[in-house]
């Protein structure tokens, strides 16, 4: 088992960014030595986040930059898409590992990048390289990864939902449909009217009709064909993803029963008969689900909430880097969430 790591959090003024601070303080192995932000240089994190301040009375936001992170152990890379892809490829050589929570580095086909991200990928050389970094799919390639990219809060409830039973021939991998809803937070701190108490409250709205950019981020993480459709809720935190596919051919055990086997031995997965809900998994890197096979329709029908700044973001990273450094994957990770 490793020892004990200095950490570097990039673009650590966002909600992403601290939310890794807040779970990093609970961390017996990993030490914060540096917080950037280049809008909020000079700035202390206990101004900008009171409820940091017992963990951080002194540190100070630098400017986001290669020579801040130089010689982390692990840096975190909470910044806006296309931040990562210009730092990433020379941190590699200066840092022991990256975790990435953005979008730069989660495609292997360089191709989708201009098509959904309207423009071409600056480094795809390392697009193969990256290890995708959801650990409850894949987490054989881990261990000492250099570059992590971590998935976020729609693909990872999304995938945690659907993959399973699309691998084992469960459903058909043409025509899924992922209904997704997320509390405001997954918008990060950016002011937009759209995003004002006055127009968010007491509203619910769909946005991102048939382009929403992580459509094929999960195609790729599920390996099947999706529709997804994004809604905001008024909430801060919470991701519940629906998910409907075609039940596929042949005798095979029912959606719940398959997902309870594929997560038997998952610390940060509850698979249950209950309807999940997003307030059980407040504060917690858990994910909650549930599936049903509704014969009448002809429909399955797949359910996961989760915390989208936890799961969805900081916790799914720290989980990916405990697995880089060899410690236990719940180590420092909330599996309970906060209630009421």
């Amino acid at each position: 088992m490793s020892s004990n790591g200095t950490v570097a959090v990039l673009g650590a003024s966002g909600y992403a960014g601290a939310e890794m601070l807040r779970l990093l303080a609970a961390h017996p192995y990993l030490d914060v030595v540096t917080a950037t932000a280049s809008s909020k240089e000079g700035v202390a994190v206990a101004e900008l986040y009171p409820s940091l301040a017992p963990a951080y009375p002194d540190l100070v936001y630098a400017p986001t930059s290669l020579e801040a992170a130089t010689g982390a152990d692990v840096v975190f890379c909470a910044l806006p898409h296309g931040e990562s892809q210009r730092l990433v490829p020379q941190l590699l050589g200066a840092v022991g590992h990256i975790v990435d929570l953005a979008a730069d580095f989660r495609l292997k086909d360089p191709a989708l990048y201009p098509l959904w991200y309207g423009e071409p990928h600056s480094h795809p050389q390392l697009l193969a390289d990256a290890v995708f970094g959801l650990p409850e799919l894949d987490r054989s390639h881990l261990a000492g990864a250099r570059l992590v990219a971590a998935p976020g809060c729609y693909v990872t409830a999304a995938t945690l939902a659907l993959a399973p039973l699309v691998k084992a021939g469960v459903v058909e991998p043409q025509g899924v449909i992922v209904d997704a809803a997320s509390g405001v937070s997954g918008a990060g701190r950016k002011v937009k009217d759209g995003y004002q108490f006055c127009s968010i409250d007491e509203d619910f709205s769909a946005y991102g009709l048939l382009v929403h950019r992580h459509t094929p981020e999960m195609e790729q993480a599920i390996g099947a064909q999706v529709l997804f459709t994004p809604h905001l809720a008024p909430m801060n935190r919470g991701i519940l993803a629906t998910c409907y596919a075609r039940p596929a051919g042949g005798a095979h055990p029912g959606p719940l029963e398959m997902l309870a086997k594929a997560y038997v031995d998952e610390p940060f997965v509850v698979v249950s008969s209950r309807p999940p809900s997003t307030k059980a998994t407040l504060g917690s890197n858990s994910a909650h689900l549930t599936a049903r096979l509704d014969e009448r329709t002809g429909w399955v029908i797949s359910i996961c909430a989760l915390d989208n700044l936890v799961k969805g973001a900081a916790g799914q990273a720290l989980q990916c880097a405990n697995a880089v450094m060899g410690w236990p994957e719940t180590t420092g990770l909330p599996r309970a969430g906060l209630y009421p």
